[in-house]
């Protein structure tokens, strides 16, 4: 079986178990690298970015008691779900992410042309999703603290990635829940960040249907999985002896990587954008060149014999 048919499948159960998981009770905790969402009526669990902007909005002193105990439980336990899957977590689980590779495939039946970013332009703005992180954590802080004596910041800033981020909007619908579409006109604040949120749910119907994974390109759950990547369990390893170039990795890779098809000397090339897809593998034409490996053991590797088998099942789809 392809490993995209396998990666769809995780996704679809995963997306279930995300949005309804709780009406059976399930509880994953909050500190998910995911995009599940606090405005989700039944998430079995929560994206970690929203207890990390809540914490930080709270003055310094609180942090020293209880509440920062209580940070970092939710902060090991994001650690640990990112040690064991690294950046897996947006290729296979990310509900947001899901629902971006559907509008890719509407895109493929109705025969649309895939739109590319330029290495350029995809180098020029692959900083973005570090200054939303620094962001969602320095915006809070400001409502808590005063910053070297400067005026508290409104409390409307509360979460401010949260009131932008496409899951806001999205899968509350799947509850039935469409509550969230709509303009805030009861602060200046509200009615700025109201706007773009709107704004970016037209993104991610638009631009998601013309370009794979467009959004997960400024996510700043991406940026905060890359800080862990190079430690995680998960890998995607590389023998730069065996490429050939033939660019068939970069040709299929959702983020266009093309570190994958130009690296010849590290041998782990996961990075910032990776979501270990592992479509790079299945494409490859050459034994063990690419391969996918947890805890230093081969999971999934690269063969010139399953590519050829896998060549006529791509040419019957």
């Amino acid at each position: 079986m392809r490993v995209d048919r396998i990666r769809l499948l995780i996704q679809f159960l995963s997306f279930i178990l995300m949005i309804y998981g709780g009406i059976v009770l399930i509880n994953l905790g909050r500190g998910l690298p995911a995009l599940t969402c606090v405005y989700s009526k039944y998430r079995a669990g929560l994206c970690f970015l929203y207890p990390l902007q809540r914490f930080a909005g709270l003055p310094f002193f609180l942090l020293l008691g209880g509440y920062g105990i209580l940070l970092l439980k939710y902060m090991g336990m994001f650690i640990l779900w990112v040690i064991v899957f690294n950046t897996a977590w947006c290729g296979w689980v990310c509900p947001i992410g899901f629902l971006q590779d559907l509008l890719s495939k509407l895109r493929g039946y109705m025969n649309v042309d895939l739109s590319r970013f330029s290495w350029l332009t995809r180098d020029r703005y692959k900083s973005v999703k570090y200054i939303l992180l620094v962001l969602l954590i320095l915006l809070p802080i400001g409502i808590g603290n005063s910053i070297f004596g400067l005026p508290k910041l409104t409390d409307d800033l509360a979460v401010p990635f949260c009131q932008i981020c496409p899951a806001k909007t999205v899968l509350p619908m799947f509850d039935g829940n469409f509550s969230h579409i709509f303009i805030d006109f009861s602060s200046a604040t509200k009615v700025v960040l109201s706007t773009l949120s709107m704004i970016i749910l037209a993104l991610f119907f638009t631009a998601s249907f013309l370009k794979r994974r467009f959004l997960c390109s400024y996510c700043p759950m991406s940026a905060l999985l890359s800080l862990f990547e190079k430690i995680s369990f998960l890998s995607l390893k590389k023998d730069g002896r065996k490429c050939t170039r033939c660019g068939n990795c970069y040709r299929v890779c959702p983020m266009e990587i093309r570190e994958i098809a130009d690296e010849r000397e590290r041998t782990n090339i996961v990075t910032q954008d990776c979501m270990l897809c592992m479509r790079c593998i299945e494409v490859c034409p050459e034994d063990n060149a690419l391969r996918a490996t947890f805890a230093g053991l081969t999971i999934f590797s690269s063969t010139a014999k399953g590519f050829l088998k896998r060549q006529g099942a791509f040419e019957k789809v």
